[in-house]
């Protein structure tokens, strides 16, 4: 065995004891709140693959689009006769396109409502409250009463919430929290949305 080798071997070897320790420190066993944050696309994206992930092992998850709402997308298309999904879309659209305030306050207090119930519901393992965040940054909701119904969720039940921009008492109880950056955009270039990539 060459030095190089040898030196390799040694530095994965001290590298695997960290993550074997690390792994061995993390007993408890509980659902998380994961943000899905940032200016970058794919968010959302990222939140369905997670609930994929679930769906591969036989978990009940439903969906809460709090702004989607006026042309189906590709994902809904996909999830919803899933037998283990419940999808609701409970957006009109995006805030500039709807112009409506009160239209767009009460579909926001329609879907908490039933966020809400499902966040008391343990038949449900994954929660997935699409663009949230924005419910918060609008003043359509008041961000306390989602922490609170949060912290007294079902013990194993995990939600996660995308949207650009999080409530600070959102950041304080998540567990895991994520940032989706954006370098660079095909749409700043002229190029259209398309179905698949876009929606």
């Amino acid at each position: 065995m060459s030095d190089s080798e040898e030196k390799y071997q040694q530095r994965m070897a001290k590298k695997k004891a960290l993550v074997d320790e690390r792994i061995a420190q993390a007993q408890e066993e509980r659902g998380i709140v994961i943000l899905l944050k940032g200016n970058g696309k794919g968010k959302s994206s990222s939140a369905l693959g997670t609930m994929a992930r679930s769906l591969g092992y036989g978990k009940k998850c439903a969906v809460i689009q709090f702004i989607k709402g006026r042309n189906e997308t590709g994902e809904q298309k996909f999830f919803k006769d899933h037998p283990l999904v419940d999808w609701h879309v409970m957006g009109h659209g995006f805030t500039w396109e709807t112009q409506d305030k009160s239209q767009d306050i009460a579909a926001a207090q329609k879907a908490w409502a039933l966020a809400e119930k499902l966040l008391q519901d343990d038949r449900y393992d994954f929660l997935l409250f699409d663009e949230m965040s924005y419910m918060f940054k609008y003043e359509y909701l008041e961000v306390e009463p989602v922490v609170q119904a949060l912290k007294s969720r079902p013990k194993m039940q995990n939600v996660m919430i995308t949207g650009r921009t999080m409530a600070i008492p959102l950041q304080e109880v998540a567990d895991t929290i994520s940032t989706v950056q954006d370098d660079k955009h095909a749409f700043r270039q002229g190029v259209k949305a398309q179905e698949g990539i876009e929606f």
